[in-house]
C-alpha cells in the first residue's frame, strides 16, 4: 500500500518527521535550561523559534491536506496527528516562557526529571512517527506507544510525588505556586506525547 505512493502522498510523512525532530530539539532545549539558568534568556528564544518552525510544518501539512486528493492516511487521522504533535512543543513553550516570567534562576531534581521524561517521551513520539509510512512496522510502532505511555506514567509519579514533597516542605508561597504551575506544565507535556501515542495506535488498528 505505502510503496506505491505518488510523491506528494509522502510529502506527508516527511512533514511529520521533521516536525517529530523539531519536538525532539525543543525537549533538548528544555533539559538545558532547567540545567543552565545562566543561559535562561537563550533557551526561552530558542524554544520559542522552534516552536514557530513547527508551526509552519503543521500548517504546510493541514495545506497539503487541501490539496491532495488521495491521501496516505484518513485524512481526520492526518490533521489529528500534525496537530496533537503541535500541542507538545506548544506546552514546551509554555514552560518555558513561564520559567522567564517567574524569574526563576533554579529549580527542584523533581523538575529537571520531568524535563527528562518528556525528551524521553519527544524521542519515543520521533521513532514511532519515522516508522508510519510502513504499515509492516506495526508491532514496533506499538511497542513504542506502550513505552510513551510508561514514560507518561512514570511522569504522573514524580509530579505526584513533587506536589506532596513541595507543599509539605516550602515555605515561601511564592514559590510554591511557581513551582506547582512548573510542575504542571511539564506532565503535560507528556499527557499531550501519550495523545500522539494513541492517535498513533488508532492508525495502526484502521491500517494494519
Amino acid at each position: 500500500m505505502f510503496g506505491r505512493l505518488m510523491p506528494q502522498e509522502g510529502k506527508f510523512f516527511d512533514l511529520f518527521n521533521q516536525h517529530a525532530a523539531l519536538c525532539v530539539k525543543g525537549a533538548q532545549e528544555m533539559v538545558g535550561l532547567m540545567t543552565n539558568f545562566d543561559d535562561l534568556e537563550n533557551r526561552t528564544h530558542a524554544v520559542e523559534s522552534i516552536e514557530k518552525q513547527a508551526d509552519k510544518i503543521t500548517y504546510a501539512t493541514v495545506d497539503l491536506l487541501h490539496k491532495t486528493f488521495i491521501t496516505p492516511l484518513d485524512r481526520d487521522d492526518i490533521h489529528k496527528l500534525i496537530t496533537s504533535m503541535d500541542d507538545i512543543l506548544d506546552m514546551m513553550e509554555d514552560a518555558a516562557q513561564t520559567i522567564s516570567l517567574y524569574d526563576l534562576h533554579a529549580v527542584t531534581p523533581e523538575a529537571k526529571r520531568l524535563a527528562e521524561l518528556c525528551l524521553s517521551c519527544c524521542l519515543k513520539v520521533q521513532e514511532a512517527v519515522g516508522l508510519l509510512h510502513d504499515m509492516g512496522n506495526a508491532q514496533k510502532i506499538v511497542a513504542i506507544c506502550e513505552e510513551i505511555d510508561r514514560f507518561e506514567s512514570d511522569a504522573d509519579h514524580v509530579m505526584r510525588a513533587a506536589m506532596s514533597k513541595l507543599f509539605r516542605d516550602e515555605p515561601d508561597v511564592r514559590n510554591l505556586i511557581k513551582m506547582k504551575a512548573i510542575y504542571e506544565i511539564l506532565e503535560t507535556v507528556t499527557d499531550r506525547c501519550e495523545d500522539v501515542a494513541n492517535i498513533v495506535e488508532g492508525i495502526i488498528v484502521e491500517n494494519a
